[in-house]
């Protein structure tokens, strides 16, 4: 079985399904995680002498307990270590963003032997880093159709008529 990653709202749905009092084989059964990793994220709690079935807990005061217990989840940083690399960019990356592409950004980057991560260590780092510059570097701004491009649009569904003549100049040679 291969290795898989947990956030912590999967684990804080470990912990409630064992708070309400399910059994660490029901609780792996009925999330499809091993009973081994199950045991693993419950021993702290265990170790806190928190029981199930005691006052009740919201997802977010587990989720609290969690990023204690597990600091590596609360934080994708520690997780991520060519991002270092990127940050000494931040404001170049920034200000790129208003009229440039991700891609394009790293890119230059690439080119002018600034950086050396690879697009989707870059992608990653700006989505998470600068999550409303990337928003809106995605907007789509429409763009004038040409007179000549909707002519053929218009006329495109014709070609299944039988016709053998195409459209744009009516001269049948295909050429406009």
């Amino acid at each position: 079985m291969a290795r898989r990653t947990f956030t912590v709202v999967d684990i804080v749905e470990i912990y409630v399904h064992w708070y309400a009092g399910r059994s660490r084989s029901q609780v792996s059964a009925s999330l499809g995680v091993d009973r081994k990793t199950i045991r693993k994220y419950l021993a702290p709690a265990e170790a806190a002498g928190i029981a199930p079935g005691g006052p009740p807990m919201s997802e977010a005061d587990w989720a609290k307990l969690l990023k204690s217990w597990f600091p590596e989840l609360a934080s994708r940083r520690l997780n991520q270590v060519r991002w270092a690399e990127i940050e000494p960019h931040r404001d170049y990356v920034k200000s790129l963003l208003e009229t440039t592409t991700v891609t394009t950004i790293h890119q230059r980057l690439r080119d002018e032997g600034k950086l050396k991560v690879s697009l989707s260590t870059f992608r990653r780092w700006v989505h998470e880093n600068l999550p409303e510059e990337a928003a809106r570097s995605k907007v789509t701004v429409l763009r004038r159709t040409s007179s000549r491009a909707r002519r053929l649009r218009s006329t495109t569904a014709s070609w299944g008529s039988g016709s053998t003549r195409r459209p744009g100049n009516g001269t049948g040679s295909g050429r406009s």
